[in-house]
């Protein structure tokens, strides 16, 4: 082999291994980098775990609130029945009793098919 033939060599081996620690270090150079910006995006989360926690309590505030307020809404519903039965007996008893007047009343025909309670006072012309 010529001087030539060696110094181009030599010169090829010596290019390569400079291209070689040129993509290493440009390698290392962009770990770095995105190891920075890894650690930043850690910092920014971190920053915000006071946020995210402020939320929770928020958020589980208002869910306890909402239970409350099913809560109290099954309980007014459960009154609100309890009312509607009440009314519904007040209002039969009152019918049986409008029944009964009805009955005892000679001027009322109670017996016809389309008869149905009524509440006026006794007839005209009749003193109790």
């Amino acid at each position: 082999m010529s001087n030539s033939s060696a110094m181009i060599l030599v010169v090829v081996a010596v290019v390569i291994v400079v291209a070689a620690v040129a993509l290493l270090l440009v390698r290392t150079k962009g770990q770095e980098r995105r190891a920075h910006r890894a650690a930043e995006l850690r910092s920014e989360a971190e920053a915000k775990t006071a946020d995210v926690e402020r939320a929770q309590r928020v958020a589980a505030g208002h869910e306890a609130a909402a239970e409350q307020a099913r809560e109290q809404a099954e309980i007014a519903e459960a009154r609100a029945a309890e009312a509607r039965q009440e009314l519904a007996q007040a209002e039969a008893q009152r019918e049986d009793t409008l029944r009964e007047a009805d009955r005892l009343d000679p001027s009322v025909d109670h017996a016809s098919d389309d008869y149905t309670p009524h509440e006026t006072g006794p007839p005209r012309g009749h003193r109790p």
